[in-house]
């Protein structure tokens, strides 16, 4: 049976059993509001059309919860929830919190004609004339039967990802959240977090103990105990182990980003080396730059948040300090232990430091006054 519409009722929550009222619907399973894990679901199915019936205080919220908000209405209107239904069309109904999991427990999905649920409407009527029960879903009428879910949903995730070429190494030490997408080949570790609408590419070896959120990452790139958030990773490219991508960041193909790393807001150029304790923020870096160990763009005055930016080819020696505004010109280096606070033009050499002078038997006299061991 082909069905092109849903109607999902949402009432509030027994506040003694879910904090205050907040739908069972909108609350999560795995990272992801059981309304997420529902309208993808439908819409795989060939929903195009949903109306959700819902407390105006939570209606934005379940809004957010369709990719493509365009195709739900979200009312608590029972005059528009008529006219959604108006004709025969057969309608899929969701009259409470469910998630499309099947299992041991209750289902009270159903599916009727648009005629029999306004006259079942209209008469406040249980009974729905014709209604047919849909296999596939699992009711949820308690926060104890949401904790359940949390099992029963990442068995159902990671049954899909290894059918799909996902090599899950410890399936009860993995997390997934429903709305993530792994491309085949790609190995998932012990300790693996992967939230929100994260897709990652093929072959890739994500973990262990890391944490993505709302990334896109590339083929054949590797995550090793790091986290990284609301970003874009290319291909080829190496993060962590202990590396923090913070969000608005776009990291290109065949990039490190190595251990004690931090990147906020920032673009990397493909070929870049960041390898150890380095903080990138608010920077546009081209291609094949090298950062030295120590590194800092120092973007922040106290009051505005400054952008640094950096050519391609560029060598930072070892403690730069960047302090933004500065540009550093494509093919240009810097002395190590140098702040730059001028703009550095293509191909030379900054040295931004104090002469070195060298105290000729400094020590020898600090012993002999008993002030050096």
């Amino acid at each position: 049976m082909e069905i092109k519409r849903a109607v999902i009722f949402m009432d509030d929550g027994p506040a003694e059993e879910n904090g205050a009222g907040k739908p069972l619907l909108l609350q999560s399973v795995l990272f992801c509001p059981m309304l997420c894990w529902l309208s993808d679901a439908l819409c795989s199915s060939g929903v195009e059309r949903f109306f959700v019936f819902c407390p105006a205080r939570y209606q934005e919220e379940a809004q957010s919860c369709f990719v493509h908000p365009e195709q739900a209405m979200v009312s608590d209107r029972q005059e528009a929830l008529l006219a959604f239904l108006e004709g025969e069309e057969q309608t899929l109904v969701v009259p409470g919190a469910a998630v499309p999991v099947e299992s041991a427990g209750e289902n009270s999905v159903y599916a009727a004609s648009g005629t029999s649920l306004i006259k079942s409407l209209q008469e406040h009527s249980e009974e729905v004339e014709g209604a047919e029960s849909v296999a596939g879903f699992t009711a949820i009428t308690s926060s104890k039967g949401l904790n359940s879910m949390q099992f029963l949903g990442r068995a159902k995730i990671l049954r899909t990802l290894v059918a799909g070429g996902v090599n899950v190494m410890d399936p009860n030490n993995t997390y997934i959240d429903p709305r993530v997408r792994i491309g085949a080949g790609t190995v998932v570790l012990p300790g693996t977090i992967l939230r929100g609408r994260s897709v990652i590419g093929c072959n890739c070896e994500i973990g262990p103990n890391t944490v993505v959120d709302s990334c896109t990452v590339g083929d054949e790139t590797v995550v090793n105990a790091s986290q990284i958030n609301e970003s874009t990773v290319g291909s080829r490219t190496h993060i962590g182990p202990f590396a923090y991508v913070r969000p608005g960041c776009t990291i290109g193909d065949d990039i490190k980003v190595g251990d004690f790393v931090e990147v906020k807001n920032s673009v990397l150029g493909n070929g870049t080396k960041i390898s150890h304790l380095t903080y990138v923020g608010d920077s546009d870096v081209g291609e094949h730059v090298n950062f030295g160990c120590g590194t800092v763009t120092v973007n922040y005055d106290g009051k505005d948040k400054h952008r640094c930016t950096i050519g391609s080819h560029v060598f930072l020696g070892c403690n730069t300090n960047l302090v933004a505004p500065v540009q550093v010109g494509d093919g240009a280096y810097t002395a190590a232990g140098s702040t730059i606070t001028r703009d550095v033009p293509a191909g030379d050499l900054a040295v931004a430091r104090e002469r070195q002078t060298n105290l000729h038997g400094w020590a020898e006299r600090r012993r002999a006054n008993g002030r050096l061991k």
